[in-house]
């Protein structure tokens, strides 16, 4: 599942500024005063949970590029096409091209927006996604712009969901693991209603992993009802939504911010180190990304680690963790060649340096993965056979938050989505939004 890493885009909630009281004789009163109203105004500034319209920009293939070349469009029962006060009509099926210099976008000021005359959906012919040619169900708004077409779609927001969980985890999950991720999706995308990714396109985020992927995998009707089963429902933390993060696979802990470098506040609380075990021990145990090994020469560690680094380390003789986090996350790195010594910090950049090697990942169940630009996670211990490094690891992803997996796992065991929630995000709420 693309959820490796859901970093770009996410800002953490920062903490509330609370009044101050000058009154001495009243001060414990007050200050809990001051506290139950600062909860209650972070409550407040909340954008309303009530299904508003969602805007999407949609990327080009393999969600590389925001602008398009050209955009051909069809529905299956015709659309209506909209452009200033004018407005034209296709017929069942018929395809419509559009490209920059199109005459329509100078009558509609820049944009023209498409609906299908049905209310099906609308077919992009020009993007292709894993499951094929996608289509969108909502409106379809295409701007002119000096580089090429924007593609926004617009849709209320429980339909945006319906596309997004399916694309995020795999369809034939638990039902109680996929609500949880439904959860998840939902308080990600209203983060994005109250901080825009796209202000300039009046647009709240784009459809890649740099936020959440969105109409990769088509509509599933049992994922529909973990959408469905958690209207409106959200996590909050002392009354405020909070940034959901996930990942794909735990060693059996999960770790904190301090894996990003950013240092843990008031607000972020709930993003902590968590054991992810039951009565019967780790969840995730019998996974095959659980535990992982790389064996990788010495000479192709040093090549590609002095490339990855853009430094001449020469032959490398040693890497050595010398700090570490939460759960056993590794923080920082240092690696010592014969020509140069770097210091490698957060979990990413140390995933980055020693990746991209091509070695083979051989995991617990003796299944073999090709080698990616990355190392599978940053939990890991390292030591030199020889001449090679062999590195000993577990999960898949960045640590932080929820494991996908494991949220599975869970379910399995019998728990249901709010105490799946509850274990992975600390002391946060599970709530209908009004």
């Amino acid at each position: 599942m693309g959820t490796d890493e859901k970093t770009g885009g996410r800002q953490l909630l920062r903490r509330e500024k609370r009044f101050k009281y000058g009154w001495t004789v009243f001060v414990v009163l007050l200050l809990i005063g001051g506290f139950a109203f600062a909860v209650w105004r972070a409550a407040w500034d909340e954008p309303a949970i009530d299904n508003p319209d969602f805007r999407v920009v949609i990327k080009t293939n393999e969600f590389a590029e925001v602008f398009h070349p050209a955009m051909e469009v069809s529905a299956a029962g015709g659309m209506t096409i909209s452009f200033g006060e004018e407005s034209l009509e296709t017929a069942a099926g018929e395809k419509e091209k559009f490209t920059p210099d199109d005459s329509r976008f100078e009558e509609g000021e820049g944009k023209i927006r498409i609906t299908a005359k049905d209310g099906g959906e609308i077919t992009l012919h020009n993007i292709q996604r894993a499951y094929g040619t996608p289509s969108y169900a909502g409106v379809i708004e295409l701007r002119a712009a000096e580089d090429g077409l924007v593609v926004i779609n617009e849709l209320p927001l429980e339909a945006y969901l319906r596309k997004v969980v399916p694309s995020e985890m795999p369809y034939y999950y638990e039902l109680e693991a996929l609500k949880a991720q439904a959860i998840c999706a939902r308080n990600f995308a209203y983060q994005h209603v109250k901080e825009p990714g796209y202000p300039e396109y009046e647009a709240n985020l784009d459809d890649s992993t740099r936020y959440q992927v969105y109409g990769n995998c088509q509509e599933d009707a049992f994922v529909n009802q973990a959408v469905e089963g958690t209207k409106n429902q959200v996590m909050r933390y002392w009354g405020k939504l909070v940034t959901t993060l996930y990942f794909s696979t735990s060693c059996g802990y999960t770790t904190g911010l301090e894996a990003w470098g950013t240092e843990e506040d008031e607000a972020s609380r709930y993003l902590k180190s968590v054991a992810v075990k039951g009565e019967d021990g780790d969840y995730e145990a019998e996974l095959p990304w659980y535990k992982w090994k790389i064996q990788i020469p010495v000479e192709t560690l040093s090549s590609q680690v002095s490339a990855n680094m853009e430094t001449d380390l020469g032959t490398i003789q040693d890497i050595e963790i010398t700090k570490t986090g939460d759960g056993g996350i590794a923080l920082q790195v240092r690696i010592t060649g014969d020509k140069d010594t770097v210091m490698v910090e957060t979990e990413n950049k140390i995933r980055k340096a020693l990746g991209g090697t091509g070695a083979e990942v051989v995991r617990q169940d003796g299944s073999i993965e090709p080698g990616t630009a990355l190392l599978p996670s940053a939990f890991f211990t390292i030591e030199k056979d020889r001449e090679t490094f062999v590195i000993n690891g577990g999960g898949f992803g960045h640590g932080i938050g929820m494991s996908q997996n494991g949220a599975n796992e869970m379910a399995k065991k019998g728990k249901n989505c709010s105490e799946i929630l509850t274990l992975f995000f600390h002391k946060v709420k599970v709530e209908t939004g009004e």
